[in-house]
């Protein structure tokens, strides 16, 4: 794939172990592209499952997608303040002008206020049993979620407050500019 641009719109799938899509995200711009990570935006973006059903997301969000790290973080820009969604999953790879990933079931919720919890543990336990993770796998996934959970506490830039602003403002920037050269 050529060298990523700010601007540029990808899409997301997120597969499962079993290489099967789980879910895909019909746009993600371009907004930041660092040495180990890539920052995304969307809003009000197609989802389409698995099974077939759709749905649109319901808020600006800012994403980011690492080329090393077993997770990537999802700041959810609401009215009553920023909520984080991070899943724990495989490194991204980019190929069809598609941001790729494997998704592990175990995922941390942050409130606006700070308080957090881990979700989807059963999920992980079926999948984990039902697709044959290897013990270092599942290592490889619960030193992730506590790398992560390390990265919030120590308010790492995915986390900020500030930061996700200048993104998301960078993001209405990048899209009314979009818009305004449709109609030329």
């Amino acid at each position: 794939m050529k060298n990523l641009c700010i601007g540029d719109k990808l899409q997301i799938q997120c597969y499962k172990h079993d290489k099967k899509v789980h879910r895909a995200w019909s746009e993600a711009v371009v907004l930041d592209v660092k040495k180990d990570y890539i920052v995304f935006g969307n809003n009000k973006t197609l989802v389409t499952e698995s099974e077939g059903t759709t749905w649109k997301t319901k808020e600006p969000a800012i994403m980011y997608f690492f080329r090393n790290e077993w997770y990537n973080v999802i700041a959810q820009m609401k009215s009553d303040g920023i909520y984080y969604y991070c899943n724990i999953a495989s490194p991204f790879i980019i190929e069809d002008n598609t941001i790729k990933y494997i998704d592990y079931d175990l995922d941390l919720r942050i409130f606006p206020k700070g308080d957090y919890k881990i979700l989807d543990k059963l999920e992980y336990e079926y999948h984990k049993n039902k697709m044959n993770y290897s013990n270092d796998l599942d290592k490889v996934i619960n030193n992730a979620l506590s790398e992560l959970i390390k990265k919030y506490e120590s308010k790492s830039t995915m986390f900020s407050e500030k930061a996700n602003t200048e993104y998301l403002n960078q993001y209405i920037k990048l899209k009314k500019e979009s818009e305004s050269s449709n109609f030329m």
